[in-house]
């Protein structure tokens, strides 16, 4: 990565970070070499308690397992692989299980980020850890999706107290949440959604259309479920990491989305870099691949990373902010609400970006605010200024 300036304050990372970066790669590239001598070097105690730290004890496991041998590895890491891959397994057959109910009522279900990948590209279910599944719908089958869950026990829930459990207000903003007990034993949170991301601070206009997505979706086996093309979901992915500003919970492991996805796809590279321009998010999508290639050496082409390049200015100052506030840890204070805002600002390709985000269209805001009038605008303006601010916490 030497065409980027300072590029280089990631090859000076601390030999506990390195272990995260080498743990966290493709099970089928590891550098069992350097983990070894690691964890021998740091030890079993350390390194289990970084890495649940990272929320990514499962995924190291998987690792060492392979590096070292299962006879090797501490139980501690054993155990917390067992759980998660039993967790994972109840998931994914929860997910196929909905998705054939979906299936028979004529909609379309489409598993997104991890639940995803994990069934269709990485299905090593004791290193793919999730809290929920994500998954999206065409806007029209919506109500629809909503009755036919609840219908098997799921209950409309939001996990933030900031949001409404109210079915219409969740769908004005893009999706909606339920929550049911697995086998009375695994939380699971279900996300439904209409919005490919649906980022409180990513326009409509800015993410890949659901019907877009879905209309380009394969079906996957014999399942219900449908898989977005590689390379719409490369971009779903980086928007994603990005949504969540590259460090926030759950944090540094989203760069696994983009390296798994980019090790087990044949990706257009041409097609995924015109849909980039298109929607004009060159800047959000380079350091979500950023941060991929040059921490987990993903093989992420260098034309790829010029194009995307944001200029050298903004290159640092979002490198070295996010540096500051620590890569490493997904649940320490980051930004000031400002602060937040000023930093999602710097991810827009264009002022004209920030000025449509802030300021949506009037079809956008008759949509969301239920506007009559455009004489009206101003004062549902200032609602939206509110919501934005104020409506959820930034400071992690």
């Amino acid at each position: 990565m030497t065409n980027f300036p300072n590029s280089t304050v990631l090859n000076s990372l601390e030999e506990r970070e390195q272990f995260l970066c080498l743990v966290l790669t493709h099970v089928d590239h590891l550098n069992c070499e350097s983990i070894v001598n690691i964890y021998k070097n740091l030890g079993s105690d350390k390194l289990f308690a970084l890495c649940k730290h990272n929320k990514i004890e499962s995924i190291a496991a998987e690792a060492l397992i392979r590096c070292l041998g299962k006879e090797n590895v501490e139980n501690i890491w054993l155990d917390a692989y067992a759980h998660t891959y039993k967790k994972i397994h109840s998931f994914m057959s929860e997910l196929e299980r909905i998705g054939d109910i979906f299936s028979k009522n004529d909609i379309k279900l489409v598993p997104l980020k991890n639940s995803g990948i994990t069934l269709s590209l990485y299905p090593h279910y004791g290193s793919c850890p999730m809290g929920d599944l994500d998954v999206l719908v065409n806007y029209e089958d919506f109500d629809k999706a909503h009755d036919l869950l609840i219908s098997e026990g799921y209950k409309l829930k939001f996990r933030s107290s900031l949001e409404s459990n109210d079915i219409k207000e969740a769908k004005k903003s893009g999706g909606a949440e339920y929550f049911i007990k697995l086998n009375g034993e695994y939380d699971l949170w279900f996300e439904l959604q209409w919005r490919s991301v649906a980022g409180r601070w990513i326009r409509e206009g800015q993410e890949p259309k659901a019907d877009f997505l879905i209309n380009n979706s394969v079906r996957y086996k014999n399942t219900g479920l449908y898989t977005l093309c590689p390379e719409h979901n490369l971009i779903q992915v980086c928007l994603h990491t990005a949504k969540h500003s590259y460090i926030r919970a759950p944090g540094f492991r989203l760069n696994t989305d983009v390296d798994r996805i980019v090790r087990n796809s044949e990706i257009d590279w041409i097609n995924f870099q015109n849909l980039v321009e298109e929607l004009e998010i060159r800047t959000a999508c380079f350091f979500s691949l950023f941060f991929a290639k040059e921490l987990l050496k993903t093989p992420i082409p260098e034309n790829i990373i010029i194009k995307n390049y944001p200029g050298k200015w903004k290159f640092k100052l979002i490198l070295n902010w996010l540096v500051r506030l620590n890569l490493f840890d997904p649940d320490g204070k980051k930004w000031s609400k400002i602060g937040f805002i000023f930093f999602v600002a710097l991810l827009y390709d264009s002022p004209k970006g920030i000025f449509l985000s802030v300021f949506p269209s009037f079809e956008w805001m008759k949509k969301k605010y239920n506007i009559k009038s455009k004489s009206l605008l101003p004062y549902y303006y200032i609602v939206r200024l509110l919501d934005l601010s104020f409506k959820r916490s930034l400071n992690k």
